[in-house]
This record gives C-alpha cells, structure tokens and sequence, in this order.
C-alpha cells in the first residue's frame, strides 16, 4: 500500500466511504457497443471490499457525474443502496447523503480520481485518490493507492481502513476459518 502516515486512531471515525465511478471502480475506459450500449468493466476484488465494508457495519455509496443502467445494475447486486448518479454538484450530493444519515464530512472517505472529486477529496475527512489519479488530487488527497482506478481501489482502501480500525480479522473471520 501507498506509504502514508496514519496512526489507528486518524481513521477511527469513518462510517461511510463514498466513490466516485469512472476512473475509481473502472479503469475509466468507456465502451459502446455499434448499437450505443455502453459498457464498463468492474474488479471484483472492489466488490468484495464493499461487502466486507458492510459486514463491518458500514455504509458505502457512490456519486457520479454520469448515468449509467450498468451502475445501477451493479450496485444492486452489492446492496449498495446510496447511488447518485447524474450529480452536478458532488459536494451538494455528499451533503443530501450526510444529513440522511445523520454524519459529518469527517465521517466520510472520499475517493475519487478527476477534478469534478477535488472539492470532495479537501472536505471529507479522509479523502483518497487512486494511484493513476489527476496530480492535483494526488497533492491534495490524504492518501494514494497503490492500486490504478479498476484494479482493486476500492479493495485497498477498505483494508486500509478497516486494519486501521482494527475490525480486518474480525471482518474477514468467516473467510478464514
């Protein structure tokens, strides 16, 4: 993982990761087929994470500038139920999600990859970009992953966090017995 300079109790209050789409949970290629079907490749790895991160007790939820069936699609699947597509305004977006469930940007980990995450990634009390993200994020972020958007973002940053916390063993224990 990216070097970064955390201590177990910097991550302690994070409830609820938010992600952008494009370019975090795929490798930011969009794909449209001669009949205008779009299509977008997801890592499965991200999609345990998520699992995981809700297993933990956690809240996950993405906003995106684009709309896409295919996001729809796949966050059903993963039970992710806070999906805002078609944002404007992430920020305005982040805070209609906030004041729902009651939380504060310190809450909430932010990850993102272009400047439409920038505003994001400075408010949220931990905001992340991935390891092939805009360099403004990546001098802003308070971590980078190791991992390019669509390659297992999502997982690290999960791990990451839930190590952090310490609720990885306790997360993972049906896996490993």
């Amino acid at each position: 993982m990216a070097d970064a300079l955390l201590d177990a109790k910097s991550l302690e209050h994070l409830r609820l990761i938010l992600s952008d789409v494009d370019g975090v949970m795929t490798d930011g290629g969009i794909t449209f087929d001669n009949n205008g079907i779009e299509s977008k490749t997801f890592h499965v790895r991200d999609g345990m994470a998520i699992k995981l991160w809700q297993k933990a007790g956690m809240t996950f939820g993405i906003i995106t500038a684009r709309v896409s069936n295919i996001v729809d699609t796949r966050m059903a699947e993963l039970g992710v139920e806070l999906v805002s597509q078609a944002s404007r305004n992430k920020v305005a977006s982040a805070q209609e999600i906030l004041d729902d469930l009651d939380l504060a940007f310190e809450n909430v980990c932010y990850i993102g990859d272009d400047l439409t995450d920038l505003a994001l990634i400075k408010l949220a009390g931990f905001g992340v970009t991935v390891a092939d993200g805009a360099s403004e994020l990546k001098a802003t972020a308070n971590f980078v992953t190791d991992a390019a958007g669509g390659e297992g973002a999502i997982r690290e940053l999960v791990e990451l966090i839930l190590k952090q916390q310490n609720r990885w063993e306790e997360t993972i224990s049906s896996y490993t017995n």
